[in-house]
């Protein structure tokens, strides 16, 4: 009797584990994936939103290196799915975009991580790199939502 219930006690706190974990990764959808496989800017449709429009996503590599980016302006359309590949090339960067509620962990040399967000306000907004003062020796760059 003692082993069955020892089974049951097991199969129940399985289950309640493996829902957990489901619900957590439902959470997560939105996360972007952090492969990079092409280094050139690009831009491709979107799936349809439902109410027969399609919305379009834009691609876009951007290398950070000794004080700079490249490219160092992003034109995208607003309403546009934006989708950053940023690598590091040298020292340590990230990618700070605070208008859009965008930014990167600080990356290593050669490390890469994605971010994406809906260019939701038209205007041009300064991308940067929050490590220490690289923002200030023109570590900057310009998003143009039109």
């Amino acid at each position: 009797m003692n082993i069955n219930k020892g089974i049951l006690i097991a199969i129940a706190i399985l289950v309640l584990a493996g829902g957990y974990i489901f619900y957590q990764g439902t959470q997560n959808q939105g996360s972007p994936a952090p492969a990079v496989t092409d280094s050139s800017p690009t831009a491709s449709p979107a799936e349809s939103t439902g109410s027969g429009a399609t919305a379009a996503v834009k691609e876009f590599n951007v290398t950070g290196s000794s004080f700079k980016f490249d490219p160092a302006t992003i034109t995208v359309s607003q309403g546009d799915t934006v989708k950053i590949n940023f690598r590091n090339t040298a020292g340590t960067h990230d990618f700070s975009l605070d208008d859009f509620n965008v930014k990167t962990k600080v990356l290593k040399a050669d490390e890469t991580e994605t971010v994406e967000f809906v260019a939701d306000k038209a205007g041009t907004f300064e991308y940067f790199c929050s490590v220490g003062n690289h923002r200030s020796l023109g570590m900057v760059g310009k998003l143009v939502v039109e």
